[in-house]
């Protein structure tokens, strides 16, 4: 049999909030944290879930936060906490360089769903401007998605296998399936693994504006990311990271450590069917969701509840209704859906539902989904609204992403 695989710790940078604490209190709460974005000003979509209270230089030291980019900086907040939650490290301290550290056998990987444009955009301003000179040596260190967990390492002495996966928003989940492979391998003993994303660039918006694929609802921010409800008309751009220490069970069990959860399954398939669309029958997440069942071992009925993709288009909510439904059938678990409180923070958005889902399965409790008041078509879903419901049995995370990039994580309680 395959080794257990636990989660020994979490480490979250949300608009809901720096702590798994914090977060499922906003979670549990219900209510969108999308609101006017400065950085999105005069742009046709002008709003987004931030992170807000965030102090890079007070967090990291004004060098290193100098040297990096925003969604590097949640990701290196992230996991000093996540390894800090899992107990280890000792004395390791924060900029340890690779100097000791946590060693050859720890390794990282993070999904990140594309290159920072924060950071490009005004460099390509330099460039237009035919002003080369301008351009910052940093533009690339401080950019690309590999630094995220290049960075990581530096930091915190992880000597391990390290990079970065790119399945668009599936990018966070994929990292954990990989990191899970790592370990069932016997090539790490403990690997760093999530995502990390800010994607509140005005190109970003503007791209996705053009898409048609952000919710308008200007007037009205806080209602306007909306997953499974009838009135969806788009997504709100998020930003965050999310890091799991993931570890062989019986490894975190002979050091005593806490274990918050199991990630008993894992699964992956493509839809091969359109740049940007989903199957519209959900095609390529059936085979996702049904791999991992098969990894762990399960049935449909042992899934206990559902964190839903749900990013509040009407095309994927409606894919994703469809995949579930073909799934589980009229015997469907209750559906949570956390866009609908802190956006969609693209390629970190599997890692923080994975870490949510940690957090349903510790608490007994399935957060609701934010403005959903009813939803249309032929697929109707068991969608938690209104307030928490108690649940008990496995959870599934399920991340898609364009080019019909899927990934389903199965996690249960120790």
């Amino acid at each position: 049999m395959p080794a257990e695989i636990a989660v020994t710790g979490l480490g979250l940078v949300t608009p809901a909030g720096h702590t798994p604490e914090d977060n499922w209190t906003a979670l549990c709460r219900g209510r969108s944290l999308a609101a006017r974005d400065a950085e999105l000003a005069g742009l046709p979509v002008d709003f987004s879930c931030q992170v807000t209270g965030f102090d890079a230089a007070g967090e990291l030291g004004r060098p290193l936060a100098r040297r990096t980019d925003r969604f590097i900086q949640f990701a290196l907040v992230a996991a000093r906490r996540a390894v800090a939650d899992a107990g280890l490290g000792g004395d390791l301290g924060p900029g340890d360089g690779g100097c000791g550290g946590l060693g050859e056998r720890v390794g990282v990987v993070l999904g990140v769903g594309s290159n920072s444009l924060s950071t490009y955009v005004p460099e390509f301003g330099h460039l237009g401007a035919d002003r080369p000179d301008r351009v910052s040596p940093l533009a690339l260190p401080r950019s690309v998605p590999s630094m995220a967990a290049g960075e990581v390492a530096i930091d915190l002495g992880a000597r391990g296998p390290n990079f970065t996966t790119a399945s668009a928003c599936a990018s966070g989940a994929t990292a954990l399936g990989v990191a899970r492979d790592l370990l069932r391998s016997g090539t790490c003993d403990i690997v760093l693994a999530g995502g990390s994303e800010s994607a509140r660039s005005r190109m970003t918006a503007t791209c996705f504006t053009r898409m048609r694929a952000l919710s308008r609802r200007r007037d009205e921010p806080a209602l306007a990311s909306r997953p499974f409800d009838a009135r969806r008309d788009g997504f709100v751009l998020g930003e965050g990271a999310a890091v799991l220490v993931l570890e062989r069970a019986a490894d975190a069990r002979a050091r005593r450590a806490r274990v918050l959860a199991l990630l008993r399954g894992f699964g992956a398939g493509a839809d091969a069917c359109h740049p940007v669309a989903p199957h519209p029958y959900g095609d390529g997440a059936v085979r996702a969701i049904r791999a991992a069942l098969r990894d762990a071992d399960c049935g449909p009925q042992d899934v206990g509840h559902v964190n839903a993709h749900g990013t509040g288009t009407p095309l994927n909510d409606a894919a994703e209704a469809a995949a579930l439904t073909r799934v589980f059938g009229d015997a469907a678990p209750p559906v949570t859906a956390a866009k609908g409180v802190i956006g969609h923070a693209l390629g970190a958005a599997g890692a923080v539902q994975a870490a949510y889902t940690v957090l349903a399965l510790r608490h007994g409790t399935v957060p609701p989904v934010a403005n959903f008041e009813g939803q249309d078509g032929d697929h109707k879903l068991d969608i938690v609204a209104g307030g928490p419901r108690p649940a008990v049995g496995a959870g599934i995370s399920c991340s898609f992403g364009f080019g019909g990039q899927n990934a389903v994580l199965l996690l249960t309680a120790d």
